[in-house]
């Protein structure tokens, strides 16, 4: 079938991306699904900072491209092998599959699956090959997903059912925002009620991650702290009901610490502001992606003598299948206000210039709205 889809043509070109368009909006062709495959038609696609990172080029993934991968949609056809789903059903989209056979996948969300790790760094699906075509050459997609288009064929352990009440903006931010952000919190860090959690880099996984454990402290005596350099996502952070903001010069400053702290920046700074904040006996749990040559400057002593933890968190710890129905249910009962996150909704034409927004840390979530 013929669907609309940005597509990265190359990356590492210069800012301001609106400028220079490393994503074009283009016609492409793409495949019926095959076995243990569906076909979904996208309603809802947010913007985030591992898009950015494949854009500047932080990321290495094979070009052309179909990005996206933080997504919502509709199930219209399945492919042979899928008897748990049905046409009509909304789905959300989940950028690393789980194989549920190699010992990575045994971890119980602590490791991500290895063969879906590997189809994602060679721009495939979990079953292997490409389901998108250019003018009779393949273009890759974007971590199992490729969710910046009106169409997307994924493999069945790319996708997660939700209930019709969840509406596709938020299913699509419960796919890797909340995924990411509350897993670091719920999963990784494990604080109780009365426990205080600072949050060090407030995007969209940052903000959900302040959302989630907004939750677990509720009725206990812990306080949540956000932490960012920009001023407005201190406000935004308060309006959430943080009980207090702080930027980094004045977290540090005023020596403000946390048993729990997570850093979703993906910065090295930012990880060095975390572990400075992170009190004695506590937990750092890193979430955040950066470079993979960025160098982060710590003091081991500290560790040692103050017996921290350090944990790497990678799409928030999360066995998916368990942890957006959990998310969901919390978004219904009124203790995960997801609507919160989204800062703008756009169009496909607006991608590059969302790109800039999220460089230069003014967006949370930019949602892409697909058949309004």
């Amino acid at each position: 079938m013929r669907i609309t889809g940005a597509v990265l043509e190359s990356t590492g070109r210069d800012r301001p991306f609106a400028s220079s368009r490393p994503l074009t909006i283009s016609e492409l062709e793409l495949d019926p699904p095959g076995e243990h495959e569906v076909l979904i038609r996208i309603e809802a696609a947010g913007v985030c900072h591992s898009d950015l990172s494949v854009v500047d080029g932080n990321r290495v993934r094979p070009t052309p491209m179909l990005l996206g991968h933080e997504a919502a949609g509709i199930v219209e056809q399945m492919g042979a092998g899928i008897t748990d789903l049905t046409v009509g059903q909304r789905v959300v989209t989940v950028f690393l599959p789980r194989c549920e056979d190699c010992a990575a996948c045994r971890t119980g969300g602590r490791l991500p699956c290895t063969r879906g790790s590997a189809a994602n760094e060679a721009g495939e699906l979990l079953g292997g090959g490409r389901r998108l075509h250019r003018d009779g050459d393949a273009v890759h997609h974007h971590l199992g997903v490729s969710g910046f288009a009106t169409h997307a064929v994924l493999h069945r352990a790319s996708v997660i059912p939700v209930d019709d009440d969840v509406p596709p903006e938020v299913a699509a931010v419960l796919g890797c925002a909340v995924l990411t952000g509350g897993g670091a919190v719920l999963n990784a860090g494990t604080p109780g009620p009365d426990d205080d959690v600072m949050v060090v880099g407030l995007g969209g996984v940052g903000m959900a991650a302040l959302l989630v454990a907004l939750s677990v402290t509720a009725g206990g005596s812990g306080t949540v702290i956000g932490v960012d350099a920009n001023p407005d996502k201190l406000d935004r952070a308060r309006q959430l009901g943080a009980g207090a903001a702080y930027s980094p010069a004045d977290a540090a400053e005023q020596g403000i610490t946390a048993p729990v702290v997570i850093e979703a920046a993906g910065h090295p700074r930012a990880f060095e502001t975390a572990l400075t904040a992170t009190a004695p006996g506590g937990t750092l749990v890193t979430v955040g992606l950066p470079a993979p040559d960025a160098r982060a400057s710590i003091a081991p002593l500290g560790i040692t003598a103050g017996a921290r933890t350090i944990i790497g968190s990678y799409l928030g710890s999360a066995v998916p299948a368990r942890d957006i129905p959990a998310y969901a249910a919390m978004w219904r009962e009124g203790r995960l206000p997801v609507e919160e996150l989204v800062s703008s909704t756009i169009g496909l034409e607006d991608l590059n210039a969302a790109m800039d927004e999220l460089a230069e840390g003014r967006a949370v979530r930019q949602i892409i709205r697909f058949g309004d």
